[in-house]
């Protein structure tokens, strides 16, 4: 593998790059600050912008470490941040990342998550040289899959019981998608 770091991507519709400090307003009010948004995620809606501005200073922090994925989806229309995707797990030795990422309720539905998931897949597989990418849902949240399923990746199992978000225990569905799997995508550049 080749450990690149949180590079820049560019979509049709999204700059998807690294988090700055400058993003805390929008990160907030977009998402973080919406039960609708954080009920299928493992983290706490946050209270106050000042919240959003400590969990950024930590992340701009760890772009330090080559080995860290994890990029602000900024929407071209606005120039504003609306949203996180994320290496949220690594397996090393089988060369597998595991996806996450959360979206502000006023861009759901427009095929926006799609298009970034396709670009950091073909980011991961094309540079950074992974082997696998996966991701998983709350099987309660069906949009996630549906997300998941458009950009490519396969429905591999669904485990009971096997997760925990801000509902509780759940069941999680995973969907992955493997380099010989993978095709290809005129989603995205390198900025």
């Amino acid at each position: 593998m080749n450990f690149l770091g949180t590079v820049v991507l560019e979509t049709e519709r999204l700059i998807i790059r690294p988090f700055n400090a400058g993003d805390a307003r929008d990160m907030f009010h977009n998402w973080a600050n919406n039960s609708h948004v954080t009920r299928y995620l493992t983290w706490p809606v946050h209270e106050t912008e000042a919240d959003s501005g400590e969990i950024l200073n930590i992340w701009v922090k760890e772009y330090e470490d080559p080995k860290n994925y994890n990029w602000c989806i900024e929407w071209k229309e606005n120039h504003q941040a609306i949203g996180s995707i994320a290496v949220v797990h690594m397996k090393e030795e089988i060369e597998e990342a595991e996806i996450g990422y959360c979206i502000g309720e006023e861009y759901w539905r427009k095929g926006i998550m799609t298009e970034a998931l396709m670009a950091v897949i073909r980011f991961l597989f094309e540079e950074a040289g992974f082997n696998r990418v996966c991701a998983r849902h709350d099987t309660n949240n069906p949009n996630s899959g549906r997300v998941m399923k458009a950009a490519g990746m396969q429905y591999e199992g669904t485990m009971r019981q096997a997760g925990k978000n801000n509902r509780g225990i759940c069941d999680y569905t995973l969907y992955a998608i493997t380099k010989d799997q993978y095709s290809g995508s005129s989603y995205v550049k390198r900025s």
